[in-house]
């Protein structure tokens, strides 16, 4: 009895990874249990009309195959050899119809000619019942024992499942210390949540463990059974064995869908349903993977083997065509339902990535089933023996595939939600390090999810065969498309890369580093040379880019060479902006943010660039100057300023108190802390500078900070005003010499004093 567990044990793992397993089991034992027919036998056979036509036809049958498998080796060859490696969906559905149809008429015919010929002595039926009616005793009462078993099984992984529900259900209200979670607190909460969950997913793979070691142990007793009543010498248990093996398969695959939507017990259940939704979801996804299972790896091998392969065949078609319409009428009855879940999921999900998938999911979901289906008859109908891995192995992949890409895109989502963050001492040398770095990440998360998509799509297709994902890769065309992701993929992260560290280097040279902060001139200098090297890089990463494309840029190098010179021949004036430019910049003219008047306008120099410079005014006033317009540069804060001021005062006055006075208001302007530190030297009197029809001018001169004249001149000036105002020294104004006129013996006409007499009588006081 321990060498029968053992085979068993060794069977049931086999028949977990191979589903083929049982067909190969089923072909070994017929070729042990069919001997070579004799030569007397193969000329009753000739000799016979009957037996001759059912040869001939078993013959064709053969070459036909013979030459669809030659056919079908053609083709995957072609398909190696093609540099795509892309097998098109519509000629492999083709030709599977085409091969489904020419069975199905050779099956029908074999089948009539069977029952045209049933009772008779060549009948092709005629005592293989009676051969394997022991085995199908055994048959029948392992199937007997194996559900006999299962019952009582599954009566006791019930109470278990009742326990492990009510283990779930009870909320855990302690922590890990054993002190109870304050109800208050966040931390607690969320602990309590993830204890929640953590006990729910323990409950339900424990579930699901009891329900496959009932499984396993029914199957076990079924064996049992049939190693206890067959005959190994005339292989009467091969159909016990057979059955045993799919019902391992399918009972596994059962468990896994009452472990989604479990009926009885609400907190086994993965799924978030109602009890009467997971009920109806779980009584039809069982029925047909019942029908589906039993009818592929029992009932098709056993009546091709007991009465003949078009019958068993027919047979196999018939069920499946009523798991087709079966499957068909569900999906579209609970098409609506399902798809107002899907949405309602979609408008609750926590992330736009899984709405929109759900919301796409929504509205295809019935259309994948369809197909699901369809696919699923056509290949139990193709290839009967290796229907039901094929389906397995294809559905299993395309889930992990979706699943795993469904999660890598979740990541990168919430990686691009987040902020990169730099370190404090990074972000003081390099200020827009930290900006650049987040602005690389957006495009490159969206090229990875891309990646991802395309991957996960490949994957589904050549899951289904549709697409042969090994051999594309394998083709002189799959590995150039990689090899060209792979190349541009480099071009452009060697690219970024040495604009990150130009533009890094950049940064760092004109912000403050170690109390040094960057001149004007090479702030210029550097913004010119970042603008020129972002050219560049740019151009050159474009044309890159274009040759490993596959693009001959020879024509566009040559072509642009044209266009510059036909530029520089018509634009003359452009070249003359960017010399003019290129020799005031050398010569330190001009910088950003100096005073100057350049063109007839003074102000504040905003920007330059390579061809012209943008001149600010006080007036607010923007003016874009070209460099071939400017013959002269008048810079007013370079190396030092002035505080230039010719100060009149009338001829009554005293020079010497005037000039003291001056000295005065210069020592009260120096009293101020910040305009003293912008005064360089002492103040220049020279002396007086001239004599007119006013008064008499004292020139001043205060000697600044290059662009703090102007500031020193406004202070400077109040205190002037303030000192001449207090010392009463006047600061003259226009005078006019009034002339009466003559007459021609030179007598003048003397002047009315009545208006000055009238305004003194009025103000009741004399005139000034």
């Amino acid at each position: 009895m321990s060498q029968y567990f053992y085979k068993f044990v060794l069977a049931v793992f086999l028949s977990l990874f191979l589903a083929a397993g049982p067909l190969q089991a089923q072909q070994a034992t017929e070729a042990e249990a069919s001997e070579p027919p004799s030569y007397s036998e193969l000329l009753k056979a000739l000799e016979d009309p009957a037996e001759r036509d059912k040869l001939i036809a078993q013959l064709r049958a053969l070459e036909q195959a013979k030459q669809d498998a030659a056919a079908a080796d053609g083709s995957a060859q072609r398909q190696l050899e093609q540099p795509s490696g892309i097998a098109v969906l519509s000629q492999r559905l083709g030709s599977s119809l085409q091969a489904v149809t020419a069975q199905l008429s050779t099956d029908i015919e074999l089948t009539l000619r069977a029952f045209s010929h049933l009772g008779s002595s060549d009948g092709v039926t005629e005592g293989k019942l009676d051969a394997w009616l022991p085995a199908l005793r055994i048959l029948a009462l392992v199937i007997a024992a194996t559900l006999v078993a299962y019952a009582v099984l599954r009566a006791i992984a019930g109470v278990l499942f009742g326990r492990l529900d009510t283990w779930i259900r009870t909320k855990p209200v302690q922590e890990a210390g054993g002190s109870p979670a304050p109800a208050d607190s966040a931390q607690p909460r969320y602990r309590l949540r993830r204890l929640t969950l953590s006990r729910k997913l323990l409950g339900v793979l424990l579930a699901l463990i009891v329900d496959v070691a009932a499984t396993l142990l029914a199957a076990l007793a079924g064996y049992v059974v049939a190693a206890t009543l067959s005959d190994y010498s005339r292989s009467s248990g091969v159909f016990a064995y057979q059955f045993l093996t799919a019902f391992v398969l399918i009972e596994v695959v059962k468990s896994v869908s009452r472990a989604v939507f479990a009926t009885r017990y609400d907190q086994l259940r993965l799924l978030p349903l109602q009890p009467e939704t997971a009920a109806y979801w779980n009584r039809w996804i069982t029925l047909l993977i019942a029908l589906t299972g039993y009818c592929l790896l029992v009932v098709v091998p056993v009546g091709q083997t007991v009465l003949a392969p078009s019958i068993g065949r027919l047979i196999g078609l018939v069920i499946m065509l009523c798991v087709y319409v079966t499957a068909l009428r569900v999906v579209w009855s609970q098409k609506t339902t399902v798809r107002a879940g899907l949405m309602q999921r979609a408008d609750a999900a926590e992330t736009a990535v899984f709405g929109t998938l759900l919301r796409a999911l929504a509205r295809t979901w019935h259309w994948l089933a369809f197909t699901y289906f369809t696919v699923l008859l056509v290949a139990s109908q193709a290839e009967q023996a290796e229907a039901l891995a094929f389906m397995m192995a294809a559905t299993v992949q395309s889930v992990i595939a979706v699943v795993v890409g469904a999660l890598a895109s979740a990541a990168l989502i919430r990686l691009q939600s987040r902020h990169i963050s730099l370190p404090e001492n990074w972000n003081r040398n390099l200020p827009l390090l930290e900006r650049r770095v987040n602005s690389y990440k957006d495009p490159t998360l969206r090229g990875i999810h891309l990646a991802v998509v395309v991957v996960v799509l490949l994957l589904v297709l050549d899951a289904w065969r549709a697409f042969d994902l090994a051999a594309w890769l394998d083709s002189d065309r799959g590995r150039a498309t990689v090899a060209l992701i792979l190349r541009v993929g480099i071009v452009l992260a060697t690219a970024a890369l040495v604009w990150t560290v130009l533009a890094s280097v950049i940064e760092h040279r004109v912000g403050a580093r170690e109390g040094r902060r960057a001149s004007e001139r090479e702030k210029t200098l550097l913004m010119l040379l970042r603008n020129a090297a972002a050219i560049v890089i740019v151009t050159m990463t474009v044309l890159v880019v274009l040759s490993q494309l596959g693009i001959d840029i020879g024509p566009l190098i040559a072509g642009a060479g044209v266009v510059g010179l036909a530029i520089g021949f018509g634009a003359q004036k452009l070249v003359q902006d960017v010399i003019t430019g290129v020799f005031i910049q050398l010569e330190n003219g001009m910088n950003q943010n100096d005073i100057v008047e350049v063109a007839g306008h003074f102000g504040t120099v905003e920007k330059i660039t390579v061809r012209s410079v943008v001149i600010r005014t006080l007036d607010g006033g923007y003016h874009l100057i070209p460099f071939s317009a400017i013959d002269t540069v008048s810079n007013h804060t370079r190396d030092f300023g002035y505080h230039f001021a010719e100060y009149n005062i009338a001829h009554r006055e005293d020079v010497d108190r005037a000039v003291a006075e001056l000295g005065a208001a210069f020592k009260e302007l120096m009293k101020d802390p910040e305009l003293a530190a912008e005064v360089l030297e002492d103040i220049e009197i020279p002396g007086v500078t001239a004599l007119n029809e006013r008064g008499f001018s004292v020139r001043v001169l205060i000697k600044t900070r290059p662009g703090s004249q102007w500031m020193v001149q406004r202070a400077f000036n109040r205190h002037v005003k303030q000192r001449f105002d207090a010392a009463g020294i006047e600061l003259p104004y226009p005078q006019t010499v009034v002339h009466f006129g003559r007459d021609r013996e030179g007598h003048t006409a003397e002047v009315n004093v009545r208006a000055v007499d009238a305004v003194r009588e009025s103000v009741q006081s004399p005139p000034a």
